[in-house]
Parts: structure tokens; C-alpha cells; sequence
């Protein structure tokens, strides 16, 4: 299948890429996974992150975020110690934080609200041909920082903003050469 430049030939990159990159995601558990695996492949490529997510899962609870939210020194000194994951404190203390921060918007209007209602719940749709035409950051995922910030989450730049948009479908940028563009955009 030709497409995005960046797959390259890993089957399990490959996998992800045809599968789930792009794909819309609207289920709240999901998107916090998302959010929290982008956080930490922050400065590392998506592979290195992918290869670690079963490991992930395993050291941080399946993504529970109420079980997270509770967590305390043992758990960041546990999770520090943990080879099969990235061992950053600064990011292990935020996803902690970001942890609460997802319960307390869970209790209001929804973690997924508040993110599809930044693209108004229709998967943008840019036609980009090149990778070069394929932005890290935008105005809307500045917007998106903001406001996670702004609600407490941490190490949610525009970048790793805009690379959760693109994963969890937010954003279509397989490329109009790709087999999966068209198919993600009529799931849309």
C-alpha cells in the first residue's frame, strides 16, 4: 500500500499506521490512553512508544485513571525502575496529574467532549500530498494545550497536541496517496 513516508517497513508499525492511526477514537478510556502514550513518546520516535505499550499498559494499570490518580511515591518509584516503559519522573508525575485532571473533567462534561468539541465532532479533513505539507502543530492544537493545560493536565504541548489529534482521528493527515486516507475519512 503506498502512503505516509513515515511507516517504513516494521510490521507493527505498519499495523498501527493501517489500523488505528487516524482512526476516530471517541471512547474517553481510549483517547486518555492516546493522550498519555503521545505524552510520553515526547523527544522519541512513536516506534520506541509502540513497542512499549503492552508494557505500558501492564506498569500503569491499563490506563485507569482512577487507579492512577491515587498513586504515590511507591508507584513512581516502582514505575522508575520499570525497563519496559520510558522512565521519565517528569512524566511519570504528570500522567499522575493528568490522571486527576482526566477524572475531574470525566465529572463535568467529558473528557471527549472537550476534545471532539475543539473540531466541532467532524475529523478534520486536510488533502496534504507531501509529507512537508503535514504540520507538527497548529492553531487548533495550541488551542487544545491550552485548554488542557488550563484544566490541569501537563506536557500537553501543540506538538504532542497535534500528534494525539492526528492518532486519535481528529485529524485525517494520512496523505490523499495513502490507501487508508479515504477510508479514515468516510469513517469520519
Amino acid at each position: 500500500m503506498e502512503g505516509c513516508g513515515w511507516v517504513g517497513d516494521d510490521p507493527l508499525y505498519r499495523a498501527y499506521h493501517d489500523d488505528e492511526w487516524g482512526v476516530p477514537q471517541r471512547d474517553a478510556r481510549a483517547l486518555w490512553e492516546q493522550l498519555v502514550l503521545e505524552t510520553f513518546q515526547s523527544g522519541l520516535s512513536w516506534i520506541t512508544i509502540l513497542r512499549k505499550r503492552e508494557a505500558f499498559r501492564a506498569a500503569f494499570a491499563d490506563f485507569d485513571p482512577a487507579v492512577i490518580a491515587r498513586w504515590g511515591d511507591a508507584e513512581v518509584a516502582r514505575l522508575l525502575a520499570d525497563p519496559g516503559i520510558v522512565r521519565h519522573r517528569g512524566k511519570i508525575m504528570a500522567t499522575i496529574g493528568n490522571a486527576q485532571a482526566f477524572l475531574e473533567m470525566q465529572a463535568g462534561q467529558g473528557f471527549e467532549r472537550f476534545v471532539w468539541d475543539h473540531v466541532n465532532d467532524t475529523p478534520l479533513q486536510p488533502r496534504r500530498t507531501v509529507p512537508a505539507h503535514v504540520p507538527a502543530r497548529t492553531d487548533l492544537s495550541a488551542r487544545l494545550s491550552r485548554g488542557l493545560n488550563a484544566a490541569g493536565f501537563r506536557f500537553c504541548g501543540p506538538t504532542t497536541a497535534y500528534a494525539f489529534m492526528q492518532a486519535a482521528g481528529l485529524v485525517n493527515d494520512h496523505l490523499t496517496c495513502c490507501g487508508c486516507h479515504d477510508r479514515v475519512a468516510a469513517l469520519g
